[in-house]
């Protein structure tokens, strides 16, 4: 994917985990199997000057994964073979980020899947590290000696690598063709409790490092209350042994609660949030998302009322807030593609300079952004409604703001994909088709599928007003001040399709059920429909700096088109040979005389 990487302009301040006690984190999240994401957010020296105290790598090619385990067995990578060459390549790639993130004055900590080891490792040593399952397991003592030996030659391949953060439940390989691996998280709590204290006496106490252990597996550690204090309960804290949590209770999705999780134990947390929100345009249309974060969604008081915390704001004098995570680029799969990261620029220097100073208001922040960015007079007032009322559409239109919507159903709208209402399934890997048939069966029995379609009309109306305040305002660069206004243009044409296509299948669903279908209201429907994505394809077509489009597939969990046939467009489709049928039939009647 072509990317186009522009200068973000830098805060005059820099600040540091020593003068305020807290990590400033960010991450490239890159697209697992696809050529690495071109951002200004990769330049260390742009982190440091906006304040960040450490960068977080992910790549997918793991520090791990770029060691070779010769003091094991010297057959793993044997000398000569391609296999330790590609060893010896990327260990030189983690040296030159660990060198380059160091001399911009900021800490560098490698993103890691574990389970993750060399094939040639797992087929020499398979009866002594799997499970009767064929798993590698924590249960079994060989995969603990072996995990200890890479915790050795880790930190003396790489002694200048500050830490690792940790992830376990989805374990990606994409980008490391010679190994594998599996989730260890086999034994519920207790595989936890084993792994953390395994990783806390090798890297935390032994060597002085910083582990960051992610909540976000499966099985109830991230969200769990219980669960999650079985586990931390279980473990001795240590400075340098920090939790870290996405401050949704779940994926980073709207009318998703706050996690109950944060501030609980004693252990230090860091809190994780995502810029770019795959679920939600990844920077393809405004998405201004830090003042719900910081503050609280519109959510927490309609459709999803929050009992406890509901924001930043509400835990950040607890003592074991101990800094952010921000994911300025990625999350997801495929597109939409972006060549200009100002949305993603936005969020992540709202949450960043923040996090630097909690004693601000986010409208404190919002403003500095304004001022730095060269946004004055009257446009400063529209920039702000702007960004405002695009939380306010797309709660509108991807979920609901006042009617309940199941979590199950949630990603009938991700990555670059519009799901239908099928009810079948396509395919046994993950697929978000058949998720809109449950939220229609259910609103339609509740009496409530019109109002549902309604608020999609309503996000429309938002979304005009949005593109409207976009050709009111200057921005000093003007690259992003032409961005800003095609991606009102996109979020407008994309929600225009959405809401005439949730109306096309809302209709043919009450015929489905009723066998009364009103075809001169669908028909009219599709023709708009149709229109909306003709002018869909003629903005992209029209401007360079458009992001890639949505397309009308649901996504499913199979590389490297991410989706099969059914989705909006079949489902859409379902109803346009309806009322074309019917037109057929009229012209077959013979003339009456």
């Amino acid at each position: 994917m072509l990317m186009i990487i522009f200068v973000v302009s830098l805060s005059s301040k820099a600040f540091s985990q020593e003068k305020n006690g807290l990590y400033i984190l960010d991450m490239v999240h890159n697209n697992p199997g696809e050529v690495l994401t071109q951002s200004v957010f990769n330049d260390p020296t742009v982190l440091a000057k906006e304040g960040y105290t450490g960068q977080v790598m992910n790549d997918f090619t793991f520090a791990h994964a770029a060691i070779t385990f010769k003091k094991l067995n010297p057959n793993i990578f044997p000398e000569g073979s391609k296999e330790l060459e590609w060893v010896m390549k990327a260990a030189e790639r983690v040296k030159k980020n660990i060198k380059a993130a160091h001399a911009a004055g900021i800490k560098v900590y490698y993103f890691t899947d574990i389970i993750v080891l060399p094939k040639k490792l797992v087929e020499l040593y398979h009866d002594e590290i799997c499970d009767s399952q064929g798993r590698i397991s924590f249960e079994r003592p060989k995969t603990l000696e072996i995990h200890k030996i890479m915790l050795d030659e880790l930190f003396e391949t790489f002694p200048d690598l500050d830490g690792l953060v940790i992830r376990t439940g989805e374990t990606y390989t994409n980008n490391v063709p010679y190994h594998m691996g599996n989730n260890p998280i086999t034994n519920k709590e207790e595989s936890h409790i084993k792994l953390i204290n395994l990783l806390r006496e090798e890297v935390c106490v032994k060597r002085n490092k910083t582990i960051f252990y992610r909540t976000w597996s499966f099985g109830g550690m991230h969200e769990s209350p219980d669960y999650y204090l079985k586990v931390v309960n279980s473990i001795e804290p240590h400075p340098q042994l920090i939790f870290s949590i996405k401050h949704t209770k779940g994926d980073y999705l709207r009318t998703f609660g706050f996690n109950p999780t944060l501030t609980l134990g004693k252990h230090p947390q860091i809190v994780e949030v995502q810029c770019q929100r795959e679920y939600e345009g990844k920077g393809s249309y405004p998405n201004y998302v830090m003042n719900g974060v910081i503050n609280g969604f519109e959510e927490f008081e309609t459709n999803t009322p929050q009992k406890g915390y509901k924001s930043l704001n509400d835990i950040k004098n607890s003592p074991n807030f101990k800094g952010i995570w921000s994911w300025s680029r990625g999350g997801g799969w495929v597109g939409p593609y972006i060549s200009n990261e100002f949305w993603c620029k936005l969020n992540a220097y709202v949450i960043a300079h923040w996090a630097a100073n909690t004693a601000q208001t986010e409208e404190e922040v919002f403003n500095r952004f304004m001022d730095e960015n060269g946004i004055s007079g009257a446009s400063r007032k529209s920039f702000r409604e702007l960004c405002l009322l695009s939380a306010k559409a797309v709660i509108r239109g991807h979920y609901s703001n006042d009617l309940p919507f199941n979590s199950g159903s949630v990603t009938w709208m991700r990555d670059e994909f519009l799901g239908g209402i099928d009810p079948t399934w396509e395919s046994k890997a993950y697929t978000s088709e058949g998720m809109l048939y449950h939220v229609f069966d259910r609103y339609y029995k509740e009496g409530l599928l019109q109002k549902a379609v309604a608020e999609k009309y309503e996000a429309v109306n938002i979304w005009q007003t949005i593109e409207s305040l976009s050709r009111k305002i200057a921005i000093r660069d003007k690259a992003d001040q032409t961005y800003v206004r095609v991606s009102s243009q996109y979020g407008l044409l994309l929600h225009k399709i959405i809401a005439e296509g949730w109306n096309i299948m809302a209709l043919g669903f009450e015929g489905d059920k009723t066998g009364a279908y009103d075809k001169a209201k669908i028909k009219s429907s599709i023709i708009k429909y149709d229109s909306y994505w003709e002018q869909y394809e003629e903005l992209k077509k029209r401007n360079p700096s458009c992001a890639t489009l949505y397309k009308p597939f649901a996504f499913v969990y199979t590389g490297p088109e991410y989706h099969l046939t059914k989705g909006m467009g079949a489902s859409v489709d379902k109803y346009r040979k309806l009322v074309n049928s019917e037109i057929s039939d009229e012209k077959a009647l013979p003339e009456k005389k």
